[in-house]
């Protein structure tokens, strides 16, 4: 992703940034896919201690009922 901001200064300090809407979208959707990889990767990692139940058996299970 390349971006083309616009700095803009206050006082001869950087003080805002513009971007085309764009590539604000852009920058927003890969921010939030990130959260996203993280918020699963941190299920996935919390999920390792507790214990499966195969596929078969829940199956199974829910077949009797």
């Amino acid at each position: 992703m390349s971006i083309h901001p616009q700095i803009i200064e206050k006082d001869g300090e950087k003080e805002f940034v513009v971007l085309p809407y764009a590539e604000f979208v852009a920058m927003q959707e890969a921010l939030e896919d990130y959260e996203d990889l993280k918020a699963l990767r941190d299920a996935k990692a919390d999920s390792v201690a507790e214990a499966n139940i195969p596929y078969a058996s829940v199956r199974d299970e829910l077949l009797e009922e």
